[in-house]
This record gives C-alpha cells, sequence and structure tokens, in this order.
C-alpha cells in the first residue's frame, strides 16, 4: 500500500507519530525536487524518523521508478509527502499512479482561501484537485488519522 500525503512540512511530528503507526509504513519517500538536491536537508529530515522505517529522497519526476525499486521484494506501506498540489500532479503527469491523496496541510498565503484549520488553497491548487477528481483519485482532507474529513470538495 502507498498513503500520498499533500503536506508542505513534509516530515514533522504528526507523520511520525499519527500516520506511521496507522498506515504500518516501513518506508517514507520525501518527493520534493529542492529536498531531493539538498544533503543537509535530508540529514535533518531523517533524525526525525524511527530507526525502524527507511528514508528516501526523490525528484518528483523520478518517483515511479523510486517506489518500483522500493517496493520490490519489500514488506510494508509506504508513505509518499508532497509539498504541493502541482508536484503531486507532475508525478501523475510522470506516469506515477495512486489512488487516493490525503490533504493534510497547505499553509495559507496571499490569494488563498482557506478551506479547513489547515488547509488553505490558490485558485491553481483548486485547479489541481479538480483535475485529481477527475481522473477518479479520492481526495482526503485530514490532518491525522482519527481526524473526520473536514471538507467535501467539489
Amino acid at each position: 500500500m502507498q498513503w500520498v500525503r499533500i503536506d508542505n512540512r513534509l516530515v514533522h511530528g504528526q507523520i511520525i507519530e499519527t500516520w506511521l503507526p496507522y498506515t504500518h509504513a516501513r518506508h517514507i519517500i520525501v518527493a520534493d525536487d529542492a529536498v531531493a538536491g539538498d544533503d543537509l536537508q535530508q540529514q535533518i529530515m531523517s533524525l526525525a524518523i524511527p530507526q525502524s522505517v527507511s528514508c528516501s529522497f526523490s525528484r518528483v519526476e523520478d518517483l515511479g521508478n523510486k517506489v518500483m525499486s522500493i517496493s520490490d521484494g519489500r514488506n510494508g506501506s509506504i508513505i509518499i509527502l508532497f509539498s504541493s498540489c502541482a508536484d503531486v500532479r507532475r508525478a501523475l503527469d510522470s506516469g506515477f499512479s495512486f489512488n487516493s491523496v490525503n490533504i493534510g496541510n497547505i499553509h495559507y498565503g496571499p490569494g488563498k482561501k482557506q478551506i479547513s484549520p489547515s488547509v488553505a488553497l490558490s485558485s491553481d491548487d483548486e485547479s489541481c484537485l479538480h483535475y485529481f477528481k477527475g481522473m477518479g483519485i479520492e481526495l482526503d482532507f485530514r490532518c491525522v488519522p482519527n481526524d473526520p474529513v473536514q471538507v467535501r470538495f467539489s
């Protein structure tokens, strides 16, 4: 199983304390071009991850190959973290497939509309999410697993 999440914070406490136990993930992939090219950020993020869970970093366009290489012969789920809707769309357009995306945290900024306590969408984000829905991808707006789905996106 793979769990796809949009969270501009990437690796942080909610991932470690709630999503890892919920998904039973044995691996985390951070799919972010900037982080994939920054050894210091990778080291910092890796410090937060329990030793029983492996972690890797991937450029968005290389994600499909990364998932296949990790999935070969391994048991356990994979959590795939993206920092933006646009990156998830790039991965999808590059051949990475998934059935559901958890939208956990997208910070508020100028020109964005707050749709839940932790999610603020720009018009580009909204278009991206509509694209996912049109592709039959389920949208799951929750910060942590025991939260009710916070938004019904139409």
